[in-house]
């Protein structure tokens, strides 16, 4: 399933991680994750700061998101029991930039899937693998070291698109998910830091490579415990880094907080020709 990134010819496991057959080896970390990444920076400088992901993590342990979990999990198993009879073997499932692995090790769980996840950040992957019921690797998503064609199932949760990669990962029967914040999600959080805050636009992405054929929308109403939890949800979204320092300070002063979540997940499959 995984390639050498330097070469491209395929990994195989030995004792201490993998190989390919122009010698090029790669480490297993303690955790069991695979560092795949070309890069002259070291890992630790890439993806989200070790504070972040662990804060991310922590937050997601709490469950406010267990809904599009559980949604996501619920599409994993519809995956399986809807393969032929005739196919052998697991159904193969890979998470796109899947942070510090919540919901790949959540779809990884269930019966007859074989996942695997990565995310550039290697300590998001460390985490990852802490959770168990996937294969890790530290990879950047532009160039994913997997052979063509090799997933089943392919999800990403609020990355970036990449359409070319992931019509490539993508088996020719298979089903790409991805998922983008509706219309109300975090709207509590919004009506703290804005005078008028504003709905998202349900923007779903754009491809000619694959073809949309389906929505669901996931929608819950949460409330958040302690000045944490409202601090970690708020790192997690991009009004982080655009809201005045003034407008921040209001969610500060904030113990509990009460809010909708609202996701929409797409379902992309190849184009027909």
């Amino acid at each position: 399933m995984l390639l050498c990134p330097v070469c491209h010819e395929p990994l195989v496991d030995d004792e201490r991680g993998a190989v390919c057959a122009g010698g090029h080896r790669f480490d297993r970390a303690r955790e069991g994750y695979l560092y795949l990444l070309r890069s002259s920076k070291s890992g630790d400088s890439m993806g989200d700061p070790k504070s972040q992901a662990r804060s991310r993590r922590d937050f997601l342990n709490c469950g406010y998101y267990a809904p599009l979990r559980d949604a996501m999990v619920e599409l994993a198993r519809k995956q399986v029991s809807g393969r032929a009879a005739s196919v052998n073997g697991p159904m193969t499932l890979l998470d796109i930039c899947c942070g510090e692995g919540y919901y790949t090790s959540a779809m990884g769980a269930v019966p007859g899937v074989d996942a695997y996840g990565f995310d550039l950040g290697k300590e998001m992957v460390r985490l990852a693998a802490k959770r168990g019921d996937a294969t890790y690797f530290v990879a950047n998503m532009k160039d994913i070291p997997v052979a063509d064609g090799a997933f089943d199932m392919v999800t990403e949760l609020f990355a970036p698109f990449n359409e070319r990669e992931f019509a490539r990962v993508l088996a020719p029967e298979g089903s790409l998910y991805t998922v983008v914040p509706g219309a109300r999600h975090l709207f509590g959080l919004k009506e703290v830091l804005y005078d008028t805050p504003y709905l998202n636009d349900e923007k779903l992405p754009k491809t000619t490579e694959l073809e949309l054929v389906g929505t669901q929308r996931v929608s819950a109403n949460i409330t958040l415990q302690t000045q944490a939890d409202i601090e970690a949800v708020f790192q997690m979204t991009p009004y982080y880094y655009r809201t005045r320092p003034a407008d921040k300070e209001r969610l500060a002063n904030l113990d509990t907080l009460q809010t909708d979540i609202d996701f929409i997940i797409a379902e992309y499959r190849h184009c027909l020709l």
